[in-house]
């Protein structure tokens, strides 16, 4: 979103795709076209913590048809697609960066999680045969840190002031709130996350190299 805000101040036609419906409104409050496949699937496509879901292979294709169309008239895209555990979802393919005019550039900033874009290279650009240029660097919060600290300082405190009673200043976490929920790890000594509870509550096995340090010496007395 702050992409978008700053190519608009700059005058530029910006066009944005997420599967989130609710970015839609964001995007479009920033003067920016909204571009997505909007059927059942993409209602239901943001889990409680604001993240996406990963979609299905046939809405991928959709997706992916419908960006193909647009992509080839950008002159800069950004990526930006996480799934929270898995590797970065392929959303723009080498036959799109292949239609893109020379000169064009891609900025790929998942590229540490395995990439959005084909081609791209962790910590190198990567300038192709028809003259568009990748970019995979690393670190790219590092490389702004003031400005990165800041937003994150941001929202860090606005999810952290839902926790504290206003009135009484006192810690108040709300166990039925949503982002509790979908950030809550543990909570009186078991862990609550379905993402680990079940892992947590499997039997636990001592590593083969550790049996075998326990096991009694064999020899003569």
């Amino acid at each position: 979103l702050q992409a978008i805000a700053t190519a608009r101040r700059l005058g530029a036609i910006v066009t944005a795709t997420d599967v989130r419906p609710a970015v839609k409104e964001q995007v479009q409050s920033l003067g920016a076209k909204f571009l997505a496949v909007e059927d059942e699937e993409f209602k239901a496509a943001e889990t409680a913590g604001g993240y996406a879901k990963e979609m299905s292979k046939e809405y991928q294709a959709k997706q992916a048809a419908l960006t193909a169309e647009h992509i080839a008239k950008q002159d800069i895209v950004i990526t930006t697609a996480l799934i929270p555990g898995r590797p970065a979802p392929k959303l723009v393919s080498a036959a799109m960066v292949a239609s893109m005019k020379p000169g064009s550039v891609i900025v790929d900033l998942a590229v540490e999680r395995g990439g959005n874009v084909e081609g791209a290279v962790p910590g190198k650009v990567v300038t192709t045969e028809n003259g568009v240029k990748i970019v995979g660097h690393l670190n790219v919060p590092g490389r702004v840190a003031a400005s990165a600290s800041l937003l994150y300082a941001k929202n860090l405190y606005a999810f952290l002031e839902t926790m504290v009673d206003k009135a009484t200043k006192t810690l108040a976490i709300k166990r039925d709130d949503e982002l509790v929920k979908a950030t809550m790890l543990t909570d009186a000594g078991q862990v609550v996350h379905p993402a680990f509870a079940k892992a947590a509550q499997e039997p636990r096995t001592e590593p083969a190299a550790k049996k075998k340090s326990a096991a009694k010496p064999k020899g003569t007395a």
